[in-house]
């Protein structure tokens, strides 16, 4: 398992059910409202000193998806996607990279595709069974609850430098 996580170089997000708890807050002027976990805010810093990319994938568009991504410095930021793997295959050549150069932590079933090409696979405690049952961790927590910074501890704490 450390040899696998030694070759991650990217470490993908989904946002809704990984990033935040999933709900969706929408105000009476219908403006919506997102919940994150500071401690993976800072776990993303810590990744980014580990010289691993984060890349966020979301299905849906946010203005305040874009503006915690660029506080927390993530550069590789990819909202309203359909078809999330077409933007692993763009970081795959921008990158110069293969599929074991990556991890991915997702929730649910939009993200399975991506989930089985990736070299390391992450999952929230509360993700579908689907990605359950094909996951190398599984985040002792919930999505939004510090399931992010659960993996990116572990990549830390587990992987050989090379």
């Amino acid at each position: 398992m450390n040899d696998k996580l030694s070759r991650i170089k990217v470490f993908i997000m989904d946002v809704d059910g990984t990033l935040t708890d999933g709900k969706l807050y929408i105000g009476e002027n219908r403006e919506s409202f997102k919940v994150f976990n500071v401690k993976d805010g800072l776990g993303i810093k810590l990744l980014i000193n580990e010289d691993i990319i984060p890349v966020i994938i979301s299905g849906r568009s946010s203005k305040i998806v874009l503006y915690r991504a660029k506080e927390l410095g993530i550069k590789e930021i990819y909202q309203g996607v359909k078809d999330k793997i077409k933007i692993f295959e763009f970081l795959k050549k921008k990158y110069n990279l293969c599929n074991d150069n990556f991890a991915f932590i997702g929730d649910d079933l939009n993200d399975l595709p991506l989930m089985k090409l990736v070299g390391f696979k992450f999952v929230v405690k509360n993700a579908s069974k689907e990605l359950l049952d094909i996951a190398d961790y599984v985040s002792k927590y919930n999505g939004g609850e510090g399931a992010v910074r659960d993996a990116i501890n572990f990549i830390i704490e587990n992987r050989k430098k090379i």
